[in-house]
């Protein structure tokens, strides 16, 4: 009996009180997740699970949450609303230990979602631009469904698996969710700048998809033997491996590969990806493990905030008590970094938001989470310099995050950061 068929026969299988992982990112099984929420009326508490998705989430529509309930391991734009509605919950995990919440049974599966490309003619599909913790939802869930399509690009590493692995198969013919580069302003150009003059030859590095990200990365067309040991990849690192840049031949984990657990971008970087050995795509449990991640000589991790406080408290994941995204592989990789030899690590912003309001703040929003600590952060860096914190006194680091913060928001988060700490 064929195991293919269509997506509306696919998630029949789908149950009142099922828990159901959805695969990440730009491998967003949309297919799968549209016939599911077409079965809404049949359906009640059905959780549907996930990291950040692209794409209508229409499962997320707060008149379904009788139906569907969502529960975000990061919380993505699409389902943003679901906390405010009611008809979502958030759960804190770091991305190294989300697969583990599946091994361990802690949150058992019902059925998972993936998005894979057309089995080879040794039966083998390929979960392409997303791995993260799908693998081990596959383990562990009663039922895998895949969306395949041939648009999705074949990679190597852990999302390699056998048809026989998957109940049903639906075929489909979409693109994979994409997004082109966007150009850097002149302040994330700067801060660009700050970042590549903290990174030497023979560097190791991970940084994520963004204006900040793709800044720095320009600014490295002059070192050599750099290497990628990342959380996820996006189209800025093309040109730095294709120049010889980043060849990965000084990495101590994977060397001579790329290595990550997702990858997002435009239609360039999936060609490219495509039947590429060069890159390897890991489980997020190996990508992000410290004791590996710090393997790695030199090891420079850069992420972004929301805000940062004077002592040099990273708060990445909430507007105060609000829950904007989730915790993700921050602090998998700033540890990791932070105890590499000749390692640094690096939280990089600009220094106000888009309403003028400044992101170097005296103390963190009353509700705000710190996801990395005051004492794992090497370095801050906004478009105004560099705050080096590392074995600084509170008193020497409120200096050093003084001087990066806005010229008119300076003496005013000085002011009221002295007049807390006197206060106590």
């Amino acid at each position: 009996m064929s195991k293919y068929v269509t997506a509306a026969e696919a998630v029949k299988v789908v149950k009142s009180g099922d828990r159901v992982y959805v695969q990440a990112a730009a491998a967003t099984p949309s297919v799968l997740t549209r016939a599911l929420t077409e079965r809404a009326a049949e359906l009640k508490s059905v959780e549907i699970c996930h990291l950040h998705t692209e794409g209508d989430a229409l499962y997320a529509n707060p008149e379904l949450s009788e139906s569907f309930h969502v529960n975000s391991f990061f919380i993505g734009a699409n389902v943003r609303h679901t906390l405010k509605a009611g008809n979502g919950s958030y759960t804190p995990v770091f991305l190294s230990e989300l697969p583990l919440l599946f091994r361990k049974n802690v949150l058992p599966l019902d059925v998972v979602f993936i998005h894979v490309s057309p089995p080879d003619s040794h039966g083998y599909c390929s979960l392409g631009t997303s791995v993260e913790a799908t693998v081990a939802a596959i383990e562990n869930a009663t039922i895998v469904i895949a969306q395949v399509n041939k648009n999705m690009p074949r990679t190597f590493g852990d999302g390699i698996l056998h048809v026989s692995e998957i109940d049903y198969l639906v075929e489909v013919d979409v693109p994979i969710y994409a997004h082109d580069v966007v150009a850097f302003t002149k302040e994330e150009e700067k801060i660009g700048e700050y970042i590549a003059s903290l990174i030497e030859d023979k560097s190791t590095l991970q940084m994520g998809i963004g204006s900040i990200p793709n800044a720095a990365l320009s600014k490295l067309t002059n070192h050599k033997d750099l290497g990628l040991h990342t959380e996820m990849f996006s189209d800025g690192v093309i040109d730095l491996i294709e120049s010889d840049v980043i060849n990965c031949n000084y990495k101590a984990v994977s060397r001579g590969r790329v290595l990550a657990t997702f990858l997002m971008g435009s239609k360039r970087l999936y060609d490219f990806v495509n039947d590429n050995p060069f890159i390897e795509m890991k489980e997020s449990s190996f990508v992000n493990d410290t004791a590996k991640i710090r393997k790695n000589h030199k090891m420079v991790a850069i992420n972004s905030a929301i805000e940062v406080d004077l002592t040099g408290q990273v708060c990445a994941d909430s507007i105060g008590a609000k829950m904007y995204s989730g915790v993700g592989g921050q602090m998998d990789f700033i540890r990791g970094a932070s105890l590499s030899q000749g390692g640094k690590a690096i939280i990089a912003l600009p220094s106000i938001t888009k309403k003028g309001e400044s992101r170097i703040v005296p103390y963190l929003k009353q509700g705000a989470g710190v996801v990395t600590t005051r004492a794992h952060v090497h370095y801050v860096i906004t478009e105004n310099g560099i705050a080096d914190l590392y074995g600084k006194t509170l008193k020497q680091r409120a200096a050093e995050m003084v001087k990066i913060a806005h010229p008119m928001h300076q003496e005013e988060v000085e002011r009221a950061y002295f007049e807390f700490r006197n206060s106590i």
